[in-house]
């Protein structure tokens, strides 16, 4: 079996809503924090939406996926995990303990 460089975005989250604020009221976030968690998510957003237009409409955009020339050999066996489902089962894990 050969091995061929695999190009994917990795980013698997969804989002229906803008960021918020922690219910948590021991987290307590400036409003610097909150400013710069918008820009970040805002901008995520903008990247998913150029990426998806781009892929739909075949043309070569703005937004450009990295893929190595020459792969690693030492990550050949790596595989990308899921985290959302990894807190999922690590917060069930700690709530049946």
């Amino acid at each position: 079996m050969t091995s061929s460089p695999v190009s994917r975005v990795v980013y698997n989250g969804k989002r229906n809503s803008s960021p918020r604020s922690p219910t948590n009221s021991s987290e307590i976030f400036t409003p610097a924090h909150e400013e710069n968690v918008r820009f970040i998510y805002e901008a995520w957003q903008g990247v998913e939406r150029d990426l998806r237009s781009q892929l739909s409409g075949g043309e070569r955009g703005l937004v450009e996926e990295y893929v190595e020339k020459v792969p690693n050999p030492s990550l050949k066996t790596f595989k990308p995990i899921d985290l959302s489902d990894l807190k999922r089962r690590n917060t069930q894990d700690a709530k049946k303990s």
